[in-house]
C-alpha cells in the first residue's frame, strides 16, 4: 500500500511537470483564434502546421528564427567546448599536481566564487565587454561562459579520487604530465565530462538575460532572447506562433540530453558509489 501511494504521488508530480509541455505542444498546432479562445482542450480542433512553416521560412515579420537557433547552437557548443577544456585542465592541476603552489588556497577560491550571485557580476562584465567593443559580437556571447567554478569543482572530485598507482605506473613508463592528463585521466572521465557538457550546454543555450542585453541587432540574438522580443512585439497574443517557436527552441536541448543520458546516469552512479 505504501509503494502504491508513493507511485501514485510520483505520477501526479510527473503530470504536473508535463502539463505545461503538453499545453505548449498542443497550442503550437492551433491557429491564433483557437489559441486565444482559452478553452482547456489539449487536442486542437483543426490542427495546423502553419505556425511551424511560417516560422522556419522566416515569414513571421521577417524574424530570423533559423539564425537565432544557429546562434544558440554555435554559442552553446563553443562555450561548452571551452568549459570542458579549461575546467579539465584546471581541475587536473589542482587535484594531481601536488607541487603547485597554493593549490588548496586556489581551490578554495574557486569553490568560494560559486557563492557569488551572477547578478552581481552582470554590470561589471557588461561594462568590460562594452569597453572592448565586443557588445553584439560572438565574443560577448561565448566568453562569459568560458570560465566557471562548477566544472572545476565537479571534475576535481573525480580526479582527486583517481587511483594514484595508475599515475605512478605511467610515470615509470616515461609519461609526462600532459600524457597523464590527455591519455589517462581524460579517457577515464568520459562519463563525467559528458555530464558536465550536458549541464553546460543546457545552461548556455537556455540563458536569457545576458544574450538579451549583450546583443543589439536581431541577427545576433539567440533563440531565447529572440522569442522574448517576439512576445513583447507584434506577437503578444499570437500564442500559436510563440508556442511553435518555443517547441523548436526546446528540441536541441532535448536531443542533447537524450543522446547523453546514458553517460549522465553512469556518472551519477559512479559518484554515488564513490
Amino acid at each position: 500500500m505504501r509503494k502504491f501511494v508513493l507511485t501514485l504521488l510520483a505520477v501526479f508530480i510527473a503530470i504536473l511537470f508535463l502539463m505545461p509541455l503538453i499545453w505548449m505542444l498542443s497550442t503550437s498546432f492551433k491557429n491564433d483564434f483557437e489559441a486565444l479562445a482559452g478553452q482547456m482542450n489539449f487536442i486542437p480542433k483543426k490542427p495546423t502546421l502553419d505556425n511551424y512553416i511560417e516560422g522556419l521560412n522566416g515569414e513571421l515579420m521577417n524574424v530570423p528564427i533559423v539564425r537565432w537557433i544557429t546562434n544558440s547552437l554555435f554559442v552553446g557548443l563553443a562555450g561548452t567546448g571551452i568549459v570542458l577544456l579549461f575546467s579539465s585542465m584546471a581541475s587536473y592541476a589542482l587535484a594531481r599536481l601536488h607541487d603547485l603552489p597554493l593549490r588548496k588556497v586556489l581551490f578554495s577560491v574557486f569553490v568560494g566564487s560559486m557563492m557569488i550571485p551572477g547578478i552581481l557580476t552582470f554590470l561589471p562584465m557588461y561594462m568590460e565587454f562594452n569597453s572592448l567593443g565586443w557588445i553584439n559580437t560572438y565574443y560577448a556571447l561565448i566568453l562569459p561562459y568560458s570560465a566557471g567554478a562548477f566544472g572545476v569543482f565537479l571534475l576535481y572530485q573525480f580526479f582527486s579520487s583517481f587511483p594514484k598507482e595508475i599515475e605512478e605506473a605511467a610515470r615509470i613508463d616515461g609519461a609526462n604530465k600532459w600524457h597523464i592528463y590527455s591519455r589517462i585521466l581524460l579517457p577515464a572521465s568520459v562519463s563525467i565530462m559528458v555530464t558536465l557538457g550536458i549541464f553546460t550546454f543546457m545552461s548556455i543555450y537556455n540563458d536569457f538575460v545576458w544574450p538579451l542585453y549583450a546583443t543589439t541587432s536581431p541577427e545576433m540574438r539567440t533563440i531565447t532572447a529572440g522569442i522574448a522580443m517576439m512576445a513583447q512585439g507584434s506577437y503578444t497574443q499570437a500564442y500559436g506562433k510563440l508556442m511553435s517557436m518555443t517547441v523548436i527552441a526546446t528540441l536541441p536541448v532535448m536531443i542533447v540530453f537524450i543522446v547523453g543520458q546514458r553517460s549522465f546516469v553512469k556518472a551519477i552512479t559512479q559518484a554515488g558509489v564513490k
